[in-house]
């Protein structure tokens, strides 16, 4: 029975497109099945004309084949006209329908045969032709299925249609469309079988030139880097083609080779000339020499004095081709020494110092600006006049020097007044071993009344034992060495310290840096010498507070009234304005500040005030740390997004906001740095950033209280831990390996963690749980003293934890107990950054991860 005409209100007219695509794929089918044969022998044809057939064969032979393939292409043809017919519509639909289950097209055109006047039967038969319409709505059309394998038994269609992939790869087929060539012989076709020659120019391998091949060179021109091997092979009896030329120096002539027919050629061009290969093939090449420049080297700046005593010498060097090693030799220069005391003998011979210089891993060597780094702080001559000499070489073996520049070897100097006379003596020694009866007499000197000078009666005894090798006879290089050894120790013990009582490291302390100012210290040195100022100040406050503790009523700065009170900010303050003050050249006013500074810390007390629990010693400990945690948090979501932001072959994230070509960089003090913003200023900035974070964590180290137990223990190898990892971030930082970097510091980050709950614990043991609690309570009661805007939100961690603000990390509200908290809280963490830095998720969810670790991480 034959579908129902198309109506106005036709079901089927919605699938239009479906039924339209399908007739057209069963059309397809057809036509495949009727004249594949015929596509066949296309292919084949077009293989043939690809790969240039018509060329091989005569002019008789082309137009039989033309004929015989034509004849075969009709007879192929008619039996596919024969067969093929055009699908009507209604198969389409029919075809269309078989795809569908339950044939929804067919239930579509289909009218009621019986009981089309009962409601309840129109209402069942509407309720099916809606569920029909649904399921056609999902129609969509079949893919063409010719199935000719049965019909190719043989697989000849394959065959053909690699034969025109592989005419496509390695043929002609723009040649089907030119003309067959017959080439006749000519007089130039027997000269091609006479004598020949081939040639190659190789330039050296350091210029990085490709090497040529003569023959296929087009032009008469050739410039060659001073240096190529020209290298050729004439074929032929010998003499056959004539062969001069005037680039190398003897002149060549060809050799005969193994073979009587061969001769061969090899010579280095060393100046411009002709290069004439005579014969019917001959060829004539102009030859010019491009010359090879000596390379140079020159010293942006001589280097600068560190406070941890090495050499560090910028330099820039260039080549037209590539630096390949250099050299940098240092040597004494007595004609700027000051002879006297010990330096006023004759010096022991000492070989001139030589460092290799660093040379770029990656990228050109044509003009590169590196750092060679060393430490002389030990070395006889450091902080003595010496001559500075840098040398490069090239490929070539051509040299290039900076000539000499006279400084003083950076070294580490010494302000503790006693360090500095132990290494004076250690110099003179190292000087000459004439200076050892000299070194004993003012060793004797000095431990005449030794009570008051070293702190530990050891000190002295190390120093008698050493004043009696000196004494006792010749003295050996190598026990020279020795009491070098034991005198550079010990100055460094005195000049960083070691002593037990807090406020003699205090004063000790401004002492250093009052001699480092009117010295006319580094930048360097100073800002190391105000670092160490400030962790013996709060190691003093520790102290102070510890005491107050004990006594019945607390201590006070000077006298009781309210106005005599001074905070550690305040003290905070003072030291920040003396830094100021010694980075803007106002040294004189930064030394009566610190004279201020040194009365007032003689006569400080501590008053214990309302500060609860955040203001005692642990309490403080805590709050340090969990904001040395926060910094390190958001430094590696910096890191992070720093990379993110790098231009390496993944490409920029399209997910975050880049920053302009202008754009201030974040400077370790939170300020913008002006500038172009590169990634090498940020990466800078990255790594001082994280060297703060490592300083900070070292300080707060050295004010942690004194507990006792296995988890006090256990939290100082946590932080030892942290504070490692901050180092070989910032070392990665400042090879420009951030992803390296960011390793490090989710190391870092997760011993901070730790390290903080096994001091809580410590200190709970310590104190008194109950006690810890109230204190901890009393901190989220309390507002923000330090801003002065009222009662702050305590920061949480993705389990929705408070992490607390006094002596204990979280409150009474932990979603869960134990060990299990802290370790959910850090997978959670790892897992979002994991998927953060997966560029295969979709950018919608990377979007939602990233704002978590803003919400979470930085806190």
């Amino acid at each position: 029975m034959p579908p129902p005409p198309p109506l106005p209100g036709d079901p089927l007219a919605p699938l239009a497109r479906p039924i339209a695509l399908t007739r057209a794929a069963m059309t397809a089918e057809r036509l495949l099945r009727a004249f594949w044969p015929l596509l066949t022998l296309a292919a084949i044809t077009f293989t043939l004309l690809a790969f240039r057939l018509p060329d091989h064969l005569t002019g008789h032979q082309w137009p039989v084949l033309a004929g015989g393939l034509g004849f075969l292409a009709v007879l192929l043809a008619a039996p596919g006209f024969r067969r093929f017919r055009i699908p009507s519509r209604a198969e389409a639909i029919a075809r269309l329908d078989a795809t569908l289950p339950g044939r929804p097209l067919a239930a579509l055109t289909d009218s009621l045969a019986l009981g089309d006047t009962d409601p309840a039967t129109r209402a069942l038969w509407a309720l099916h032709r809606g569920r029909m319409a649904e399921r056609a709505a999902a129609a969509r059309a079949p893919l063409p299925a010719p199935d000719l394998a049965p019909r190719d038994p043989y697989g000849l269609r394959i065959s053909a249609l690699t034969g025109v992939t592989v005419a496509l790869i390695f043929g002609a087929p723009l040649a089907i469309f030119t003309p067959p060539e017959h080439p006749q012989p000519s007089g130039a076709a027997e000269a091609a079988m006479g004598p020949a020659w081939e040639g190659w120019a190789e330039p050296p391998r350091y210029t990085g030139k490709p090497g040529l091949y003569l023959n296929g060179f087009e032009g008469d021109t050739l410039s060659l880097p001073e240096g190529t091997k020209l290298s050729f092979r004439f074929y032929g009896p010998p003499g056959s083609v004539p062969f001069t030329e005037t680039v190398s120096s003897p002149a060549a002539t060809p050799e005969k080779a193994d073979g009587a027919e061969v001769q061969s050629l090899d010579l280095i061009a060393r100046r411009s000339g002709v290069v004439e290969i005579g014969g019917r093939m001959g060829r004539s090449f102009k030859v010019t020499m491009l010359s090879d420049a000596a390379p140079a080297v020159e010293l942006p700046r001589l280097a600068e004095r560190r406070a941890d005593g090495k050499l560090a010498q910028p330099f820039h060097a260039t080549d037209d081709y590539g630096v390949t090693k250099g050299q940098a030799h240092v040597s004494l220069d007595l004609a700027a020494i000051d002879r006297r005391y010990g330096l006023a003998i004759d010096p022991e011979p000492r070989p001139d110092l030589v460092f290799d210089l660093p040379l770029p891993i990656t990228g050109s060597r044509a003009d590169f600006t590196e750092m060679l780094t060393e430490d002389m702080s030990e070395h006889p001559w450091a902080n003595l006049p010496v001559k500075l000499s840098l040398s490069v070489e090239d490929g070539l073996g051509q040299t290039g020097t900076s000539g000499e520049q006279t400084f003083d070897l950076p070294g580490r100097r010494f302000f503790d007044p006693r360090a500095a006379a132990l290494i004076e003596m250690r110099r003179d020694l190292l000087w000459s071993r004439e200076n050892a009866p000299r070194t004993a007499e003012l060793l004797r000197a000095i431990l005449n009344r030794p009570e008051g000078v070293f702190p530990a009666p050891q000190m002295a005894e190390a120093l008698h034992a050493q004043i009696e090798r000196l004494e006792g006879g010749p003295l050996s290089p190598e026990a020279r060495d020795e009491v070098a050894k034991v005198l550079w120790d010990m100055a460094k013990l005195l000049e960083d310290g070691g002593l037990a009582d807090a406020l003699a490291a205090m004063q000790q302390a401004q002492e250093r840096l009052s001699e480092a100012i009117r010295n006319g210290a580094s930048k360097d040195e100073i800002d190391k010498l105000m670092a160490e100022l400030k962790e013996a100040t709060d190691r003093y406050l520790q102290m102070l507070a510890e005491r107050a503790t004990e006594e019945e009523q607390g201590p006070q700065f000077g006298q009781k009234q309210e106005s005599q009170r001074i905070t550690g900010d305040q003290i905070q303050k003072m030291m920040e304005e003396i830094q100021r003050l010694m980075e803007e050249g106002k040294m004189a006013e930064a030394q009566e500040l610190l004279d201020q500074l040194s009365r007032l810390m003689r006569n400080m007390k501590v008053t214990q005030g309302e500060g609860g629990d955040g203001d005692m010693p642990g309490g403080k400990a805590m709050k340090d740390l969990g904001q040395t945690l926060r910094d390190q948090q958001k430094l590696s979501d910096d890191s992070f997004r720093q990379m993110q932001r790098s231009p390496d072959p993944e490409g920029v994230d399209p997910g975050l906001e880049q920053p302009g070509p202008g754009a201030p960089q974040a400077q370790p003090d939170g300020q913008p740095q002006a500038g172009d913003g590169t990634a090498e200023d940020q990466g800078k900035s990255l790594a001082e950033r994280q060297r703060a974070l490592r300083r900070e964590l070292e300080r707060q180290r050295g004010l942690m209280p004194r507990l006792g137990g296995d988890a006090a223990k256990e939290a100082e190898r946590s932080l030892e831990g942290a504070g490692k990892a901050m180092d070989g971030a910032e070392q990665a930082l400042k090879d420009g390996d951030l992803g390296g970097a960011i390793d490090k510091q989710a190391d870092a980050i997760e011993a901070l963690r730790e390290g903080m709950r096994k001091l809580g614990e410590a200190m709970a043991e310590e104190n008194g749980q109950g006690q810890s609690g109230q204190g901890a309570q009393g901190m989220e009661r309390r507002g923000d003293a330090m801003g002065g805007h009222g009662a702050r939100e305590l920061p949480r961690d993705p389990l929705g934890r408070a992490t607390g603000d006094g002596s204990r990390i979280g409150t009474e509200s932990d979603l869960l107990k134990g060990d299990d908290v802290y370790r959910r809280a850090r997978d959670l963490l790892d897992e979002i950054r994991r998927r953060t830095a997966d560029r295969q998720r979709p950018e919608a969810e990377r979007d939602y991860l990233r704002r978590l670790l803003d919400r979470f991480a930085g806190q």
